[in-house]
């Protein structure tokens, strides 16, 4: 078994700039067996190391049926992902894992698939998204709802309009506000503005949710409110995870660590813990 504390060199393969302050890195571990046998269920993340600066913790933003390479996307907010958002292609870095309990994909199977997202948090679903167009048989209607404060923080934008060309899905885009000057052709107002004109109906489907807790708790009571079951929404907590591996007790949640059991988690599992905050 391998060791959980055990980091290897990766090569950044691309670069890719989403926003002002997020890129998408691709990278490709330089052990052939150790690439040959990274898998992962999407939802799961890996641990990026700089030495002598510090460790922090990223969704796996790939397909998991790419077993070449696989991408993390990553916003600049400190000095781990400011030294990160310095490499290039070519450059090395120490990766972990991957680690956590992803989204439920044997539960999504046959059943209508809404997927909640707010700013950075659409990394985590994005495979959900990949493997269901790659298997999209095997799933009902998909519906993604993303939201961000300007239509200039959107990510994955450049994959938007392949989103929209999948058959039975839809796309619903809203923005906080539109900075003057900017052409916005969508939403305007937070994320549950959009469950207006949500096609998806409770009765089989099950709803995904990842962004600030903030907006998970207002996007839980609105979806319960049409009718969703706790059962049926599952959340992505990605809340203060340091080791990985539910030895540090930093992400500790009750009785439960968010880097082991989750970051995904079925919403009755975590409703009454404390410091949920959803």
């Amino acid at each position: 078994m391998k060791d959980p504390y055990t980091r290897d060199l990766a090569e950044i393969l691309e670069v890719r700039v989403e926003t002002a302050n997020t890129k998408t890195f691709r990278l490709r571990f330089l052990d052939e067996e150790r690439q040959r046998n990274f898998s992962f269920t999407p939802g799961q993340f890996i641990v990026i190391s700089i030495p002598g600066v510090g460790e922090a913790m990223f969704s796996i933003s790939s397909s998991t049926s790419n077993r070449q390479d696989f991408s993390t996307t990553i916003r600049r907010v400190g000095r781990v992902t400011g030294m990160i958002h310095k490499c290039g292609v070519g450059d090395k870095i120490l990766v972990g894992g991957p680690y956590g309990s992803g989204w439920p994909m044997g539960q999504l199977e046959g059943k209508d698939v809404l997927i909640v997202t707010g700013g950075i948090g659409l990394p985590s679903p994005r495979p959900v998204i990949t493997y269901i167009g790659e298997h999209r048989d095997d799933f009902g209607f998909l519906e993604i709802l993303y939201g961000t404060r300007t239509p200039e923080e959107s990510i994955f934008a450049w994959e938007f309009e392949a989103w929209r060309k999948m058959r039975n899905t839809r796309l619903a885009l809203t923005v906080d506000y539109v900075p003057e000057g900017v052409e916005w052709n969508h939403n305007v107002g937070v994320v549950t503005t959009l469950f207006r004109e949500m096609v998806t109906k409770p009765r089989n489907a099950v709803a995904l949710i990842c962004g600030p807790e903030v907006m998970m708790h207002f996007v839980v009571l609105e979806l319960m409110n049409k009718g969703f079951h706790e059962d049926q929404l599952y959340l992505s907590l990605e809340r203060r995870m340091r080791c990985g591996i539910a030895q540090c007790g930093h992400c500790q949640l009750g009785p439960k660590f968010v880097c082991k059991d989750g970051p995904v988690f079925k919403y009755s599992e975590i409703k009454n813990l404390p410091d949920c905050g959803i």
